[in-house]
């Protein structure tokens, strides 16, 4: 258990890090780029099935959709913001 709790921790920073690259100055620290990835994780286990877009199993492609939920996260957050 503490073995998996500790890989989503580091999936999500690595996610939210490479979602606040993406979505220019969208960063928010270690913490919340944990944060942000574990949310982006969560919308994109949500999404994309229903898309019909499943890419399997493994640790970069969970990366890879974990990134594209907190895309998708901080992009609503900067619509958010502005409106």
């Amino acid at each position: 258990m503490f073995g998996s709790i500790l890989g989503m921790l580091v999936i999500g920073a690595i996610a939210g890090w490479l979602a606040g690259k993406i979505v220019e100055g969208r960063g928010f620290g270690v913490l919340g780029n944990i944060v942000v990835g574990v949310v982006g994780a969560l919308i994109a286990g949500l999404l994309l099935p229903r898309i019909g877009f499943g890419m399997g199993g493994g640790t970069l492609v969970t990366i890879f959709q974990s990134a594209f939920g907190a895309v998708i996260l901080l992009v609503l957050i900067q619509l958010i913001k502005k409106a």
